[in-house]
């Protein structure tokens, strides 16, 4: 099992979104594709064309950085995209050639505590592959569609990218359906330069492929997203219209698995700070139900505590 065939579809689909004119080149004629040529790319890289060819063709593995740096910056690709692209080699070497099921590793008590102090932001925890694996009561409350999902009863999780294309009810309650749809699948497409002999990651990816058209083309773009962050526009059932802003952060948690945070929170002083306020308060009794049903917390003081 290798990852060839994303380092050249990655590689190709870069290529073709560079135009001569906008490396310095003349254009030239009788271009049957668009984009640059292999052998352009190899010239502005400084390497040979069967080297650059190879390259193209998916043997990444043992490619110094140096030519790696010199094929991005040929290519213009940002910074994210860059860091793709030496994730693939990385992924390439033989020590990494093994498809693994990554094991769950579970969240430490105390990061279940700071979501819950989270009071006026909603806060999720996510893996690599999308799926929630902690909230605070207001992001259960804001994303109540998503977590009522049929897509969440049938696996036993939320995750965003199933519920993004999978659950036709989405498309009523992601404002941006279609931006959101391309953030979502850059952030699996970087995911999978990282770790791309993940078994369940590649589970995910088949499924989606198979049930969703907008997905399978959307994944053919290869565009990738490592920083994810913006504004998100909601259309709620309770709350009514919400346009929030977030960002995610990594979340060292341990070194056998990988999460970051989101946080989505309104601008002080709007309605929408108002409506996420309500939201809130309805939030809240059923946090402390919750809390109270799981009985006092451990702590070094009262008890065995998590680490």
């Amino acid at each position: 099992m290798d990852n060839r065939a994303d380092i050249r579809g990655f590689l190709a689909s870069r290529r073709a979104k560079l135009s001569p004119e906008q490396v310095g080149l003349p254009p030239g004629s009788r271009r049957r594709v668009p984009g640059l040529r292999r052998e352009e790319v190899a010239v502005l890289a400084g390497v040979s064309i069967e080297w650059y060819t190879r390259l193209e063709k998916g043997h990444i593995a043992g490619v110094s950085e140096e030519v790696l740096d010199a094929v991005a910056h040929a290519l213009r690709l940002d910074e994210e995209e860059r860091t793709h692209l030496f994730d693939l080699a990385r992924a390439a070497r033989p020590a990494h050639r093994r498809a693994t099921r990554r094991r769950e590793v579970a969240l430490a008590p105390p990061v279940q505590w700071m979501l819950d102090s989270i009071t006026m932001s909603a806060a999720f925890v996510r893996n690599g592959r999308l799926d929630v694996v902690a909230t605070n009561a207001l992001a259960r409350a804001l994303y109540a569609p998503m977590f009522d999902s049929p897509t969440t009863a049938a696996h036993g999780r939320a995750n965003f990218a199933r519920y993004h294309f999978l659950d036709p009810a989405s498309r009523d309650f992601l404002v941006d359906w279609r931006a959101g749809a391309a953030m979502t699948v850059a952030l699996l497409r970087a995911e999978a330069g990282r770790e791309p002999h993940d078994q369940g990651l590649r589970e995910l990816i088949g499924e989606l492929s198979t049930l969703s058209d907008e997905f399978r083309t959307l994944w053919a773009s290869h565009d990738v997203r490592i920083l994810h962050g913006g504004v998100k526009r909601l259309h709620h059932p309770q709350a009514g219209d919400l346009e929030l802003t977030f960002r995610s952060l990594d979340l060292p948690t341990s070194p056998r698995a990988v999460h970051d945070l989101s946080l989505y929170t309104a601008e002080p002083g709007t309605s929408d700070e108002e409506r996420l306020r309500l939201l809130a308060s309805w939030a809240a009794p059923d946090a402390f139900h919750e809390r109270d049903q799981q009985g006092p917390l451990t702590t070094p003081e009262n008890g065995p505590g998590g680490n």
